[in-house]
């Protein structure tokens, strides 16, 4: 972990911008900031952590709008997005779990309580947590065999464990595993992501300029959080459908993870022009060639979603959606789309995520592993959305409830 942190301030020193970012907002926490004390202090990584406590996190400030909320992060992209997040007191930087740091940052904002979300296992904040007496637990948690907890060399981050107050994990694999090691103090409370994305199902709000490109047609893939192989992938599977004559009754939404105009023009160079982009459309542009006074094809069926925070709101204009991530480090956030009631599809590297396996047991869902399984993939989901797409529906109604059960746990006796 020393390493690690060398390495980040290494980055930093030689210019590389979230490295700098994180090294400089740490900084921040426990140099020129005004503490808010004596609150529930909220920790996340980053992003995918955040959405898993916003639920407990909102309607602790609904029903109990006097209690202070301390927001930390640790990654610079959660950090920067949601800085301004006014249903908390206060967001900061975690500063690097050294001891001193984690006594500095504990007498500093003197928290009444502390809350990590899924995978954050500190071990200086957490014996110091402990030391003090303040009540911590971890939230939406999932452990398995093969984590560092539970191999021979393991013991000393095992007894980590023990720092945690109550552990709430996500199923019961999890809780069987955590007592065949000695940890007792676990409950399965459900993965409070489920609520989260109940409650953005309840909020959606239309995309006009999604609705214009997607009128008329019943052949829709929404390609959520993609990098470059599944964008080539997908860009196979579009010019096959160009070829067979089903160009125009198909279209493509594609969001990809990274919208840096360097990846932004290596999908327009995959899809050889034939698409739309969403800022050009919603400043009200002339649509053109990219680099040339030439107008588009005639039938651009491949819209490029160019900007962040739509996602969400695009999986209902599907009718399958195809989540990235799959071909490298895993899988992005399949039940953002399956809570539409839409069949989802993906890449093959999904075994650490207990919502696509639960899917993939529902029917509701689908992994390949080449183009040849994504084409029989699509053109199934596509033909069968409604059938597959209840199915996922259902799943993601089926886990719903993971907040209300941590709330009355923590917040009600």
């Amino acid at each position: 972990m020393f390493l690690y942190f060398f390495f980040i301030r290494i980055a930093a020193l030689f210019g590389h911008q979230k490295a700098r970012l994180l090294v400089r907002g740490q900084r921040q926490t426990l140099k020129n900031t005004t503490p808010v004390t004596g609150a529930v202090w909220i920790h996340a990584a980053s992003v995918g952590e955040f959405e898993q406590a916003r639920p407990l996190i909102e309607r602790l400030r609904r029903e109990q709008p006097n209690r202070k909320i301390l927001l930390s992060f640790f990654s610079p992209s959660g950090y920067e997005l949601r800085k301004n997040y006014d249903q908390v007191d206060q967001v900061v930087y975690m500063p690097f779990a050294t001891r001193r740091k984690a006594k500095k940052f504990l007498d500093l904002f003197q928290p009444e309580m502390a809350l990590f979300v899924k995978y954050e296992f500190w071990p200086a904040y957490l014996q110091e947590l402990k030391r003090r007496n303040i009540p911590t637990y971890s939230i939406s948690a999932i452990f398995r065999p093969k984590q560092r907890f539970f191999l021979p060399w393991g013991k000393s981050q095992l007894r980590l464990l023990h720092c945690f107050t109550h552990i709430y994990v996500q199923d019961d694999s999890s809780l069987q595993l955590l007592q065949r090691y000695g940890v007792n103090h676990c409950s399965v409370t459900g993965d409070t992501r489920f609520d989260r994305v109940g409650e953005i199902l309840n909020r959606h709000q239309p995309v006009p300029v999604v609705e214009r490109f997607v009128e008329g047609c019943n052949r829709i893939i929404v390609a959520g959080s993609t990098w470059p192989q599944d964008e080539a992938l997908l860009a196979q599977y579009m010019h096959e459908q160009w070829e067979n004559g089903e160009g125009r009754n198909t279209r493509l939404i594609l969001v990809p993870h990274e919208t840096d105009e360097s990846h932004l023009d290596q999908i327009f160079q995959l899809f050889k022009g034939r698409l739309l982009r969403y800022s050009v459309l919603t400043q009200g542009q002339n649509i053109k060639w990219a680099g040339s006074q030439e107008t588009l094809p005639l039938y651009p069926n491949v819209l490029l979603i160019d900007t962040i925070g739509l996602l969400s709101s695009i999986y209902p204009y599907a009718q399958v959606a195809y989540i990235g991530g799959g071909f490298g480090a895993g899988i992005h956030n399949t039940i953002e789309a399956a809570v539409y009631g839409k069949p989802v599809v993906f890449g093959p590297n999904y075994s650490h995520f207990r919502e696509a396996k639960g899917l993939i047991t529902a029917q509701a869902a689908r992994s390949v592993n080449d183009f040849n399984e994504l084409r029989i993939a699509l053109d199934n989901a596509l033909e069968h959305s409604a059938e597959i797409g209840a199915k996922a529906g259902a799943y993601v109604e089926s886990e719903i409830g993971a907040t209300g059960r941590i709330f009355e746990e923590l917040f009600e006796k």
